[in-house]
């Protein structure tokens, strides 16, 4: 009997799509409205995300344009902006609050480097404890003698395979990512 990975392959892949997620918010000198995914405002006593309190728009290469729906979010929206790591200063003219993307220094490049590194060692973590979940699970088949011993080393082959594979795509993912990065 084959032991069935879709479950697996399905975590595997989400854990790639997270790490693709937290690569958009890793800003590359290009303004991108992904950046701000992950900055939150309070709006009627609820942490609201901020695109879903204002418009964002990209002007230029450089600049991001954020108007809100409201105008008394504007003070909440900058206080919010400086406390996350952006590192970038927003600019409020009472209408909209505009962010400056200067360019990124070669030691910033490298900060960011490290963090994309640090970030795909995460999603690398977490594809092991569910290729390790999955270990256990073929290993608990055995025991109760669903699968013969053979089964069990072909499963763990193709659980090996699978992790193979999505390491590869988190690497790959990873060296676009620092080509973009220190791109000049």
């Amino acid at each position: 009997m084959p032991v069935d990975f879709k479950d697996y392959s399905r975590r595997m892949e989400g854990a790639l799509n997270h790490l693709n997620d937290e690569f958009g918010a890793v800003r590359a000198g290009r303004a991108n409205a992904k950046v701000l995914d992950r900055i939150t405002v309070e709006y009627y006593g609820s942490e609201t995300p901020l695109n879903g309190v204002a418009t964002i728009s990209s002007p230029d290469a450089r600049t991001l344009v954020i108007a809100p729906w409201d105008s008394k979010l504007l003070k909440d929206i900058c206080k919010a902006i400086q406390i996350s790591d952006l590192g970038i200063n927003p600019q409020n003219d009472g209408k909209v609050v505009r962010l400056v993307f200067p360019q990124l220094t070669e030691e910033r490049r490298k900060e960011l480097t490290k963090q994309v590194k640090k970030y795909a060692e995460e999603a690398k973590v977490a594809m092991r404890n569910i290729r390790r979940d999955g270990m256990d699970y073929v290993k608990k088949l055995k025991k109760a003698s669903e699968i013969t011993e053979d089964d069990q080393k072909k499963a763990e082959k193709d659980l090996q395979d699978l992790l193979d594979k999505y390491i590869k795509r988190v690497d790959e993912a990873t060296a676009a990512k620092e080509k973009e990065l220190m791109a000049i």
